[in-house]
């Protein structure tokens, strides 16, 4: 919308209430998932369209519906009536995680000219801490430019990356010029990354 001069401001918001549709019984994901929120406002700014722009530098996002059954609900009111349950293979997702990941960073990557080494900070979906260590190392991000927030907020899914920015930017990681990492992936499965200077 901000690109094709639709809006001059909008707020992406992220937000999920897992505990709705988790199953008590599945220690395989009741105990990952969380319920948060988290918003982001972006603004159309000119830039000189060099590297060092600030804002969005570029994203990509992936989709393949062939992986669905490896991470869904397995309900809705457009199928079952009811609203389901979180279904999830856990040992898959991980493998395909760091593969997927770690492909659309280097894509995006690629776009802008920027290597692994000069980002200043990698902010992820907290999916889990093996999945995050997993594509830093592929990648050669060092431990210390990896933002992780598991252990105050589990996976929120869609809230997992504003609020682990939000952490980021109140504890002075993220200042002005900083080259921020961002990436998600979720169920179906559907992946992607943005790049972005602040």
């Amino acid at each position: 919308f901000i690109k094709t001069g639709q809006s001059k401001r909008v707020l992406v918001v992220g937000a999920e209430t897992f505990s709705r549709i988790l199953d008590w019984k599945d220690r395989g994901t009741c105990v990952l998932f969380g319920d948060g929120a988290g918003a982001v406002v972006l603004e159309a700014q000119s830039q000189m369209g060099t590297r060092e722009d600030r804002g969005i530098l570029a994203t990509r996002i992936r989709s393949d519906g062939r992986f669905e059954e490896l991470l869904y609900v397995d309900g809705g009111p457009g199928s079952t009536k009811t609203t389901g349950l979180l279904r999830m293979n856990g040992r898959e997702v991980f493998r395909h995680a760091v593969q997927k990941i770690s492909g659309v960073i280097e894509e995006t990557l690629v776009t802008t000219g920027y290597a692994p080494g000069e980002i200043d900070l990698y902010v992820p979906h907290q999916a889990n801490k093996r999945i995050l260590d997993g594509i830093a190392k592929k990648l050669g991000i060092p431990p210390g430019k990896v933002v992780i927030t598991l252990a105050k907020h589990g996976n929120t899914s869609a809230a997992s990356v504003p609020l682990a920015l939000n952490q980021a930017f109140e504890d002075h990681r993220i200042r002005e010029g900083s080259l921020v990492l961002m990436e998600a992936m979720g169920g179906g499965f559907t992946w992607g990354a943005v790049l972005a200077r602040w």
